[in-house]
């Protein structure tokens, strides 16, 4: 997946903090699963944190996201908390009329 595709994704209005790290975390797992195989997982964080700077004050979702990069680059490494979100019901067609 393309890295301003995730970028655009993450530009989201969310109405709870739950949420903006859900696609925080959304977000990074999309970011690793591009990645190039030989290339330096250094270099390709370098580049994703400065795509993303200019989004990283306004945008939320974001601001997960770099945190996360940056927290990856951390020596020694240890695990982060990666976890997939809740299933939920989004409401439906009912949910979006009601937008209307």
């Amino acid at each position: 997946m393309n890295l301003h595709r995730t970028l655009h994704m993450l530009q989201t209005q969310t109405d709870c903090q739950a949420r903006v790290a859900e696609l925080g975390r959304m977000g990074f797992m999309q970011w690793l699963g591009g990645l190039q195989g030989r290339a330096s997982f250094a270099r390709q964080a370098e580049i994703a944190l400065l795509a993303a700077h200019r989004f990283r004050s306004s945008d939320p979702a974001v601001e997960v996201f770099c945190s996360l990069i940056e927290e990856a680059l951390v020596m020694p490494p240890k695990p982060l908390d990666l976890a997939l979100p809740e299933k939920r019901r989004r409401g439906g067609a009912r949910s979006r009329r009601q937008l209307i």
